[in-house]
C-alpha cells in the first residue's frame, strides 16, 4: 500500500548550501522533517552543481518520511553562465547584455529537456532561446 502524502513542497535551493535557516527551514520544518538530515542529504547530492540554484520537489509523507527530486538548474542560470554575465537586462528589447551560440543553446536544452514540457530537442531549443531573448541575450549562429 502506498504511503499517504502529507504535502509536496517545491523550493529553489543553492547547490551544496542548504541550511535549516529561511527559506528552507520554515518551508519544511512545519511538516516535522529532520532539517539537519535533509540539508546534509541535499548538500551531498548537489556538490557537483556548485554555483547553481537547484529547483527541488520534496514529497512529505504522513509518517514524516520524505523523498526529494532534484531538477536541472534554472535555464536562466545556465544562460548567464554560458554568456558570462552577472544578470539579465532590465530592458531586454532595447539593451542586450550578452551573446550565446546555437550550440550553447542546444547544450542547455539537452540539460533541461527532462524538466521541459517537450521531448523534442528542436522545441526545447526554442524554449531556451525564448528565455535568452527575455534576458537580453543575443543568439549567434
Amino acid at each position: 500500500m502506498a504511503k499517504e502524502i502529507k504535502a509536496v513542497v517545491d523550493i529553489q535551493i543553492p547547490a551544496g548550501k542548504a541550511t535549516p535557516a529561511p527559506p528552507i527551514g520554515p518551508a519544511l520544518a512545519k511538516y516535522g522533517l529532520n532539517m539537519g538530515e535533509f540539508c546534509q542529504k541535499f548538500n551531498d547530492a548537489t556538490k557537483e552543481m556548485s554555483g547553481f540554484i537547484v529547483p527541488t520537489s520534496v514529497t512529505i509523507y504522513a509518517d514524516r518520511t520524505y523523498t526529494y527530486r532534484l531538477k536541472s538548474p534554472l535555464a536562466s542560470e545556465l544562460l548567464k553562465k554560458a554568456a558570462g554575465i552577472e544578470k539579465g537586462s532590465g530592458t531586454p528589447n532595447k539593451k542586450k547584455v550578452g551573446t550565446v551560440t546555437k550550440s550553447q543553446i542546444k547544450e542547455i536544452a539537452q540539460k533541461k529537456i527532462e524538466d521541459l514540457n517537450t521531448k523534442d530537442i528542436e522545441q526545447a531549443m526554442k524554449i531556451i532561446a525564448g528565455t535568452a531573448k527575455n534576458m537580453g541575450i543575443e543568439i549567434k549562429e
